[in-house]
């Protein structure tokens, strides 16, 4: 569902790494690129009850040519379908471990908090009554997967890729 090009040069720890975004139709199993963030977590947050396939893509239909295919020259990751889109003015940021493991997702605030799991949203309503409408449950903090190909970090042999795997490019 996800697109994600990533740096291998970095020194930092963790750090955001998304670089774009792509969702795979459900019909033809064709890669689609989504302009923006925002688009991705709409398309991201009711994925299940209403699946992406590519006539919703202005001008698209399944015989068109996809956008991208799956291989691997980049780092895919497969976040999780349905999650909620952040609250207004919160971000939901993923941020790459450098040993490529895994990824750290937080949450950042209006107020540029970061919040790193459930119990700093719960001390966050607690502590500031304008939250008091939040609800816990549209913070998720379960971490992408990773394409195998990628963690081992040299590309898959031919035939051991499977272009119907609903992974997201990283």
């Amino acid at each position: 569902m996800e697109n994600r090009q990533l740096s291998r040069n970095s020194a930092l720890k963790t750090y955001n790494v998304v670089g774009s975004y792509a969702v795979q139709c459900g019909l033809c199993f064709k890669w689609s690129n989504i302009p923006t963030k925002e688009e991705y977590e709409t398309i991201r947050h009711s994925f299940i009850e209403d699946p992406w396939v590519c006539s919703k893509k202005q001008g698209g239909s399944c015989d068109s040519p996809a956008d991208l295919e799956y291989d691997t020259s980049r780092m895919w990751i497969a976040d999780r379908p349905n999650i909620p889109k952040p609250p207004p003015g919160f971000e939901r940021v993923l941020s790459r471990r450098s040993d490529f493991s895994k990824f750290d997702v937080y949450y950042v605030t209006p107020m540029g908090k970061k919040l790193r799991g459930p119990s700093d949203v719960e001390k966050l309503i607690q502590e500031n009554p304008q939250y008091n409408r939040l609800n816990p449950s549209d913070f998720v903090f379960s971490s992408p997967k990773i394409s195998k190909e990628m963690v081992r970090g040299t590309p898959a042999e031919e035939g051991n890729t499977n272009p119907n795997k609903k992974l997201k490019r990283s």
